[in-house]
């Protein structure tokens, strides 16, 4: 799905984050978020400092509690380090085969202070509430990490008003939405979370059109995404449920072709597989199936020969599907959900295929690269954040803390025959290979990466070069981009989708 989106997500002024777009990870070509501002309700960052940095997925502290029309810049948080787990402890920990485990162990490596992950801009790094929103998901969804979702919910509570706004002047819906859903999933009250009422706030945000819009000094940002996950979000509290003007306005907003856009009364209306994939997910959590039909049809027709998903990119007159992980990971959630067990299990082929395996840098193993170029650290985190849910064959609306492993483990890799010292005379050794896991994409039900089930993970290496490559992609999830093309940069690939 992105990269990084701006979308849920905020922007530095004058341009995007490295490596990410500004929807769901996925930058505007050709657009500049506005100073202070984030796609998908989230702001920008000022100047040097970032106010926050969300996205569907990813966001920067910013804001202090109560956000003023000038809000004051935060201090940008320590280098960019995050302390990956000790040798000690990383010998210690489980070993997996399965996809989704192995990529979630290695997520769980990457927590700063073992409860959060950053993203880095210019040479200074800064919380990212959205990525460690979606990483608490992935350990959920793939059942192991407890420990680190744990600790990584402790803190997105005391996060609440830097991403989601004061929730008066500054209230933004995708933020509510994310929060509460991870509020949900590790079975807390999404009514008094951080000191909130999340989903008080959140209805407070829906118009009498049915569409969930920002409240800020600096616009509304709302868009495909985060109008999808406000659904998700009252659709799993129960309770009142979701107002039928929110589903109308979601299911309304379909393009002729069947699938969804991510910005609303975009003209002509551009389909976006993230959009897609979330819109899916959402509209069968209330029972819309005609309107998710024609939308699995687009996404089936939108695949390309190796399962991969991503927008389309016009280049000299061409167009190229930018396939990746992130578009890739949400267009497989929506095709298992909706049934389409064949298409999901391709795409699940695709995210497999990313995967770092055991010849690849010890760090990186169990990791998940944004495409094919390889892993890239800065997009890695957010890829794997997204890939995981799909590769253990979970949705949004099933996606649960229960029963989930609290250790997390790190992918089983034959240890390399030590080489003997030769005494006269001298002995002749033949050294036995590593064993290189295979790579193998499982049937329906997602087995392909649960947290015990799965084929083992391809032995990819992790090639490194310099990132550069603007994608114009529809903007997914978030701000996402219609049209407009998306453009993505890797800082040597950027934070994530």
């Amino acid at each position: 799905m992105l990269v990084h989106r701006t979308l849920l997500g905020r922007t530095p002024p004058g341009g995007t984050l490295p490596g990410r777009r500004t929807l769901l990870g996925r930058t505007l070509p050709g657009r500049r978020p506005l100073p202070g501002r984030t796609l998908l309700g989230r702001r920008t960052l000022l100047g040097p400092a970032v106010l926050g940095l969300a996205v569907l997925g990813s966001a920067a502290t910013g804001l202090p509690a109560a956000a003023a029309p000038t809000p004051a810049v935060p201090t940008p948080a320590t280098p960019a380090t995050a302390t990956p787990a000790s040798a000690a402890s990383t010998a210690a920990a489980p070993t997996t085969t399965a996809p989704a485990a192995a990529a979630a162990g290695w997520l769980a490596t990457r927590l700063v202070g073992g409860n959060h992950l950053e993203t880095s801009f210019n040479g200074s790094s800064f919380p990212d509430q959205g990525l460690t929103v979606d990483a608490v998901l992935a350990f959920d969804a793939a059942k192991v990490g407890q420990d680190a979702a744990t600790r990584a919910t402790t803190w997105l509570a005391g996060q609440v008003a830097a991403y989601a706004g004061n929730g008066t002047t500054e209230s933004y819906t995708g933020a509510h939405a994310k929060l509460a859903l991870v509020a949900e999933v590790q079975g807390l009250d999404p009514e008094a979370f951080g000191g909130r009422h999340l989903l008080t706030e959140l209805r407070a945000l829906q118009a009498p059109s049915g569409r969930f819009s920002d409240t800020s000094t600096f616009g509304d940002f709302s868009n495909g995404v985060t109008q999808s996950l406000a659904i998700l979000a009252l659709h799993r509290a129960g309770g009142s449920g979701v107002p039928a003007a929110a589903v109308n306005f979601l299911a309304g907003s379909r393009c002729q072709d069947g699938g969804f856009p991510v910005f609303f009364g975009s003209s002509p209306c551009t389909s976006d597989p993230d959009a897609t994939g979330f819109a899916v997910q959402a509209l069968l959590a209330v029972g819309r199936t005609t309107p998710v039909t024609r939308a699995l049809n687009w996404l089936v027709s939108t695949q390309q020969p190796d399962g991969g998903f991503g927008p389309v990119v016009e280049k000299e007159n061409k167009k190229t599907v930018a396939e990746n992980s992130n578009s890739t990971a949400l267009a497989a959630q929506a095709l298992r959900a909706g049934g389409r067990i064949a298409a999901a299990d391709r795409a699940v082929g695709y995210l497999v295929a990313r995967q770092v395996g055991c010849s690849g840098a010890p760090a990186n193993r169990g990791a998940i690269a944004y495409d094919k170029t390889g892993f890239a650290a800065g997009t890695a985190p957010r890829a794997t954040a997204q890939a995981v849910p799909a590769l253990a064959g979970v949705g949004l609306v099933d996606v649960s803390s229960s029963g989930a492993a609290g250790p997390a483990p790190r992918l089983a890799c034959a240890s390399p025959t030590p080489t003997p010292t030769s005494t006269p005379p001298p002995a002749t050794h033949t050294a036995a290979p590593t064993a290189t896991p295979t790579a193998t994409a499982t049937g329906s039900g997602g087995a392909a990466g649960g947290a015990a089930g799965g084929g083992a993970l391809p032995a990819t290496g992790s090639p490194t070069g310099a990132l550069t490559g603007a994608a114009a992609l529809l903007l997914a999830a978030g701000t996402g981009l219609v049209v407009l093309g998306r453009q993505r940069r890797r800082l040597r690939r950027t934070v994530d989708r």
